[in-house]
């Protein structure tokens, strides 16, 4: 009976603390922190009434933070999904790959000659430091829409350059040698996880589109279920056959998000309640694996702040910044996806990979990721709302909305299409009988910011709304409601 009451009270404990955890987004909201930063001092402050976390328990604090990533990386994707990916594929992939190398290098310098790291921890710190971070981007964006490609690009790099960054690290921490050395050795495994995990990632988010529309389950509520288990099995494939799960995980979350698959609505809000139930574990995982006693060590305080300084105003606006003259946007824009690039999860992640390889400045490597980290989080999360009013970038508020009219069918509806208005696009700010639609279909609802509009000739259209149109089958109003390829 005692160890029946024991396991009540631990079952108790954990449910009380996610219950806490995400009531504390009105917390968050009413101090203008982010809440991953609440969860994260909150962990590490519990933390120092626990006995310290041994080697047993930060292993097990790894493999929960990376499934926990995994169903953050495929809702990410998901939530982008490749129409919008495709419109700055480019874009991302060249600031995943070539701004997370980029930081990755300035950094290694900066520890090594200006702090006295040795190369070897300097190149680890870097690759560390170097990703943005999905789980705290997807979670200061989660309720706000950025119009434009601003928004894609942002979360696009969050969730890109974090497989290349894990990729890199890994690849540094399983490397002979030392120093210039090392980096070399590792090349070739960073760049094998890369090719594999796409690979996967494409032949996976291939499969699971079939799955979805073909598999038939008795209770309709599993379906959302086996693709999330589907998701979590790639990333699986992916890490087994030497290749980044992470990035077969993202990339097969982009291939399924504008497919048209039964249950689609089912399987969209699943994947959003399990990354969010994610993100929360993450963070407290995490912040129990921290010692703040080491981590406020005047010395590692120090080297941190100036770390993160460095990195945020310079290192950021200055060299990933000069990689991005390519990219086609706005000065304001461009400005904005430099300063919004946040640390989280990921780095502290790979902090714990880095104790696990029980090098020297080990210690001092973990407390400056965990210093930056915190400062990101805070600073730059904090100010996202302000920076893009100042920066003129378009950010909206998705409201919720509780209330749906659900109307189910028993085979696929033919024509029935839904949009949404996308600035740029030709029907935004155009009005229905502008759109020169014809004999091509007709529109069947109008819904802006959860509300039901009239349709009539008159009814103007703007970016946000979402449109149901009826077309003939081999119709698509795709190039008059969708966003501009560009």
């Amino acid at each position: 009976m005692s160890d029946a009451v024991g396991f009540g009270v631990a079952v108790l404990v954990v449910s009380g603390a996610i219950i806490a955890a995400i009531f504390g987004g009105k917390v968050s909201a009413w101090l203008r922190v982010p809440a991953p930063a609440l969860f994260l001092i909150a962990a590490a402050a519990v933390a120092l009434l626990l006995p310290p976390v041994g080697q047993t328990g930060r292993q097990w604090g790894e493999s929960i933070v990376s499934v926990a990533l995994v169903f953050i990386l495929f809702d990410g994707g998901m939530h982008i999904g490749w129409r919008r990916f495709r419109s700055a594929a480019g874009s991302i992939a060249w600031i995943g790959v070539a701004g997370t190398a980029v930081s990755a290098a300035a950094l290694a310098t900066c520890a090594h000659f200006l702090f006295g790291l040795g190369w070897q921890p300097s190149l680890l710190l870097g690759a560390a430091l170097s990703p943005t971070d999905p789980a705290v981007v997807f979670s200061v964006l989660g309720g706000s829409e950025i119009a434009g490609r601003t928004g894609t690009i942002l979360e696009g790099e969050s969730g890109a350059n974090d497989p290349v960054g894990i990729a890199l690290l890994t690849s540094l921490v399983a490397a002979t040698g030392s120093g210039l050395d090392a980096l070399g050795s590792g090349l070739l495994e960073f760049a094998l996880q890369m090719v594999v995990g796409a690979a996967v990632g494409l032949v996976g988010g291939f499969g699971l589109t079939v799955l979805a529309r073909r598999v038939r389950l008795g209770n309709q509520a599993m379906h959302a279920v086996l693709i999330a288990a589907s998701a979590a099995a790639l990333y699986g494939i992916g890490s087994a056959l030497h290749g980044s799960g992470f990035l077969a995980v993202f990339i097969a979350g982009i291939l399924l998000g504008d497919v048209r698959v039964p249950y689609k609505r089912e399987i969209e809000q699943f994947s959003s309640g399990l990354a969010g139930l994610a993100e929360i574990v993450a963070f407290i995982v995490l912040g129990l694996n921290i010692d703040l006693r080491e981590a406020v060590h005047p010395r590692d305080l120090l080297v941190g702040l100036s770390i993160g300084l460095i990195l945020i105003f310079l290192i950021r606006p200055i060299l990933v910044g000069l990689l991005t003259l390519p990219i086609k946007l706005e000065r304001g824009e461009r400005a904005f996806v430099l300063f919004a690039g946040l640390k989280g999860a990921v780095p502290i992640l790979l902090g714990l990979f880095i104790l696990d390889s029980r090098r020297p400045e080990d210690d001092l490597v973990f407390a400056v990721i965990f210093v930056v980290v915190l400062m990101s989080v805070v600073l730059q999360g904090g100010l996202v709302p302000f920076l893009a009013d100042r920066f003129g970038v378009p950010m909206h508020q998705n409201p919720p909305r509780p209330w749906s009219l659900d109307v189910r069918f028993a085979e696929e509806p033919q024509g029935l299409q839904r949009h949404v208005i996308a600035a740029g696009s030709r029907a935004d700010g155009r009005t229905v009988s502008e759109l020169g639609i014809g004999d091509r279909g007709w529109i069947s609802m109008i819904s802006r910011a959860g509300r039901h509009l009239p349709i009539r000739n008159s009814t103007r259209l703007q970016a946000g709304d979402v449109v149901l149109t009826q077309v003939d089958e081999d119709v698509s109003l795709a190039d008059l409601l969708d966003p501009p390829d560009s």
